[in-house]
């Protein structure tokens, strides 16, 4: 179990295990705002809720414009694992213009990529080989993006996220 983490201006910050949102209530760091039904954590003392959502006592400012690392990982996640040139299912990334040309590691220069694709277009540029890209690549943006462990979310989080959002 996982719990999402806000400041007291209800931005999410973060997502956490149970077991720390449980030692930041205690510590009367947070408070619980959203609780999971039926799922108690048993202590020493008693039972306590199961935090699914809580709230930081103290203001904590969300830095704006964080950036974004690139990663393999987060240019197939961005692209929803399709490759920019022909669609199908992508298991590599391509850059557009090729590193051995000056091409950088920079979201709108990399694309998820097929094999096929990828081993066709070596170290050319998409215009030398007459290709079109499906999308023109951006840096992702969102907070899905910029708090660690929302790509899995709980249902419970979901007027958290929006807000953010």
């Amino acid at each position: 179990m996982r719990t999402l983490v806000l400041n007291a201006g209800y931005e999410p910050l973060a997502v956490v295990s149970f077991k720390r949102a449980i030692v930041l209530v205690m510590n009367e760091k947070a408070t619980v705002v959203e609780r999971v039904d039926g799922e108690p954590v048993w202590g020493a003392r008693g039972a306590y809720d199961r935090p699914a959502v809580i709230l930081l006592t103290r203001y904590v400012r969300v830095p704006g414009g964080r950036n974004i690392p690139v990663t393999r990982r987060g240019v197939l996640r961005r692209d929803g694992h399709r490759c920019g040139y022909c669609g199908k299912a992508a298991s590599t990334i391509d850059h557009i213009m090729p590193r051995s040309r000056g091409g950088a590691d920079t979201w709108e220069n990399l694309v998820a990529c097929c094999l096929r694709c990828n081993n066709i277009k070596g170290d050319k540029t998409p215009q030398e080989m007459s290709w079109d890209l499906r999308t023109i690549p951006r840096p992702p943006r969102g907070v899905q993006w910029t708090v660690r462990g929302t790509d899995r979310t709980d249902p419970t989080w979901d007027r958290y996220l929006e807000l953010a959002a």
